[in-house]
Formats: structure tokens, C-alpha cells, sequence
């Protein structure tokens, strides 16, 4: 069996080994990772030797762990990235240059088509009748999106909203409220097959996902990174956030806002951000919590988005494309029958 892994910010890690009689056999790393001393190599081959292949992530780091000697270093890697690496051999994960990538960016339409859009092209995904995607938001008005889990009343103030033109739009993925205004943020979503991210923990799975944008954010000169759960960050705030949603296809939609030009003032109108929310940040105020890339960059809304794409074409390989004539009349369905329903815009009120 072979399994690669690539820690999102370091390095790459690779496992083969057999199974015999159901444990580990002749199990080897490799990788461009550093180790130090170089016999810590062979602890950590004899640590797997002989386990089970069905072993967690964390089992296999643990015992990784316990063999190393007191001084070791690992840059690049830990055990639990190992672990991994084994789960992804095991289970038979892709890699993103097993696919034929398409990149989408539509003219503007409707928030809520957007959000009905990325449950169509998700579950085209899933089905086989797409391959993976990279999609680039574009909507032509303010909207207040909610993760599915939210309340409408805990979380917006609905008349605030309504004065700025904003139509709430629950999302069907979990995670946090947002207010988008047109070009004030740019926001993409990735429709990928399960096995791209088979064997990896949810919170690896959302730094994975999201490596290739950080490498295209450094490149413009942000120091940017991955703070877990579902953040990019830099050292002067927050930069966006991403939420995921697992369907039964056997999909994930994974899709990220960060803030390119917002404004605070009309962000903390329209949202009830809690103090506990902002305590859990390590701030007293909402304004102080999203630094735009404008700010950070001094560059175009077009200029951050063409980085991205030409960082992602260079890494996963990708080819321009379009949203199909029934992708659009799907998503357009699913406005009228699920979207704007109140039974999903208030299924928590």
C-alpha cells in the first residue's frame, strides 16, 4: 500500500507497506520532511511494524511518539501526520492531480442562487456528473448568509438588515453568520469527490482544502495561515472563514469567505455578534475582527482573484468552464423550492 500526505504548511509525507495476516509489514517513510537524529527513522518504521492497519490517526501518533528518543526534531511533520499518510493508504484516497480540475467564475447573479448552486454542483460531484470544481462567487446585492444550524433571531437583526437592502440566506453548511455585500469579500467553493480528503480528521481536512489559497496570500506579500478549526488569519486580524458540508453522494462542499473590503460599521448593525463570541476571539470589538485583503495588499478585488486562480492551476492542474444549462435550472429549482421557503430560511428560528 502507498499513502501521501501533504501537511498544509510543511511537508510531504509518504508511507508503503504491505499487510499480511491482517498487521503492518515492511513499513517505510519517506518524505522531504527533516528528522533528527537520523535514526529517529527507524523508530518510527519499527513503531508501525506490526499494527494494525485499521488503526486512527491517533493511534498510529501515539505510538510514533512513544518510540522516539527523548531529543528528537521533526520539522515539517508529526506523528499524527503519519498517521494519516497510513489512513490514506489504506483507505484508498485520491490526490488532486488524480483529476481533471474545472475552475467557474460566472458573471454576478442572486446570493441565494449562489448558495442553491453550491448544493447542485456538490451533488453533480458526487454523482459523477462533474468533476471537481473550484467555483468563484459572484452576487449582485447584500444578503446576511447563516450557517444551517443558526437561529434567524439570535443571530440577525432583521430589521437592520432589511434597511440595507440584505435577504437572509441559510446556508447548508454549518459554521458562522456573514454579511456579504457585492465585491466586498471574495468567496470560492470547492466540490470535491470524498476520497480527496479520505482518512484525514475534519480539521485536517479544512486545512488541506485550503493550502493552496494560503501559498497564493503569501505570495501577495500576507503572512497568512490556518487557524483551526475553519480560519485564515494574519498578524493583523482575521482574514475569512470556512465551512464544509458532507452530503450523502458521498461529496464535500468546502467554500470560503475572506473579507476583501467590508465594512464593520454596517457588519455589526445588521449582525448580534455576542460578547462571548468576541471573548472566545480575544477582542472587545466586531470591528476589529475582519482586516480586509484590500488593506493588506493595496490591490484589486481581480487582482487577489486571478492570483488565486493562476496558484491553483499551477498546483492542481485546472481548465476554465461553465456552469451547465441544467445546473442552472437545478439551482434555480431548489431557490424557489427549498431556499427561499420559510420552512428553511426559519427552520431555526
Amino acid at each position: 500500500m502507498h499513502g501521501e500526505y501533504k501537511v498544509p504548511g510543511g511537508k510531504l509525507v509518504v508511507v508503503d507497506f504491505d499487510v499480511l495476516e491482517g498487521r503492518i509489514s515492511n513499513f517505510r517513510l519517506s518524505g522531504d520532511f527533516f528528522l533528527e537524529p537520523d535514526d529517529a527513522l527507524d523508530c518510527i518504521n519499527g513503531a508501525v511494524e506490526g499494527l494494525s492497519p485499521n488503526g486512527t490517526i491517533e493511534q498510529f501518533g501515539e505510538a510514533i511518539q512513544q518510540a522516539l528518543p527523548s531529543e528528537v526534531h521533526l520539522l515539517g511533520f508529526t506523528p499524527d501526520s503519519v498517521g494519516v499518510a497510513i489512513r490514506r493508504a489504506v483507505t484508498g484516497a485520491a490526490h488532486w492531480r488524480d483529476y481533471d480540475w474545472q475552475i467557474l467564475h460566472e458573471p454576478p447573479v442572486t446570493p441565494v442562487l449562489n448558495a442553491a448552486l453550491d448544493e447542485v454542483l456538490t451533488t453533480a460531484v458526487g454523482e459523477g456528473l462533474r468533476g471537481p470544481t473550484l467555483r468563484i462567487w459572484e452576487w449582485n446585492e447584500p444578503a446576511v448568509f447563516i450557517g444551517s444550524f443558526q437561529s434567524v433571531q439570535n443571530e440577525v437583526d432583521e430589521e437592520r438588515a432589511a434597511a440595507h437592502g440584505a435577504k437572509i440566506v441559510r446556508r447548508i453548511s454549518g459554521g458562522g453568520a456573514m454579511y456579504m455585500e457585492p465585491e466586498a469579500s471574495i468567496t470560492y467553493a470547492l466540490y470535491v469527490p470524498g476520497e480527496l480528503v479520505r482518512g484525514m480528521s475534519f480539521a485536517d481536512s479544512y486545512a488541506y482544502l485550503d493550502e493552496w489559497v494560503l501559498e497564493a496570500l503569501q505570495s501577495l506579500g500576507i503572512d497568512a495561515q490556518y487557524k483551526p478549526l475553519n480560519d485564515i488569519t494574519s498578524p493583523q486580524g482575521k482574514i475569512g472563514g470556512a465551512a464544509q458540508k458532507r452530503l450523502g453522494s458521498g461529496a464535500v462542499l468546502h467554500h470560503v469567505t475572506m473579507a476583501y473590503d467590508m465594512d464593520p460599521t454596517v457588519m455589526t448593525e445588521v449582525l448580534r455578534i455576542g460578547r462571548e463570541k468576541l471573548s472566545d476571539k480575544g477582542t472587545t470589538s466586531a470591528q476589529k475582527r475582519v482586516d480586509p485583503l484590500r488593506s493588506q495588499t493595496g490591490l484589486s478585488r481581480e487582482a487577489i482573484i486571478e492570483k488565486m486562480i493562476d496558484v491553483f492551476k499551477r498546483r492542481h492542474g485546472a481548465t476554465e468552464g461553465q456552469v451547465t444549462e441544467g445546473e442552472w435550472d437545478a439551482a434555480e429549482l431548489l431557490v424557489e423550492q427549498k431556499f427561499t421557503t420559510e420552512a428553511w430560511i426559519r427552520r431555526v428560528p
